[in-house]
């Protein structure tokens, strides 16, 4: 009987330390693609702001909420605007973040071309 008890109690614990590891790992991922808007050039991950520490308390009240990462990204966009990720997605408010290196890449590219042809002749 003690032999069932102890077992219960094991895989109780190994299931409980196996769920904290996962809600441990969403909340480093997500406040680790986060800008911390007092630090602004800090994750949340990394700074130890008042309000970074809030922000990662936040996440984890939305995790045990059963929230999911695009859920909480969402939330956090409603709340501190898109500027609060690193990773912001493709939309229309963001083409030109995401095109201006390629554009610079191209420009760039014509200069140097044009800087050759023009030493050639």
């Amino acid at each position: 009987m003690k032999l069932i008890r102890y077992s219960i109690v094991i895989i109780l614990l190994l299931n409980f330390n196996t769920s904290f590891a996962q809600q441990d790992n969403l909340q480093t991922k997500i406040t680790k693609n986060l800008r911390c808007l007092i630090c602004q050039g800090q994750s949340v991950y990394d700074s130890d702001s008042e309000f970074a520490n809030s922000l990662k308390f936040l996440i984890n009240q939305k995790i045990d909420d059963g929230l999911n990462e695009n859920q909480i990204y969402d939330y956090l966009k409603d709340k501190f605007g898109e500027w609060i990720l690193y990773d912001p997605n493709f939309s229309k408010n963001t083409y030109f973040l995401w095109l201006l290196p390629i554009l610079i890449f191209i420009i760039g590219g014509a200069i140097i071309l044009k800087l050759f042809i023009l030493k050639k002749n």
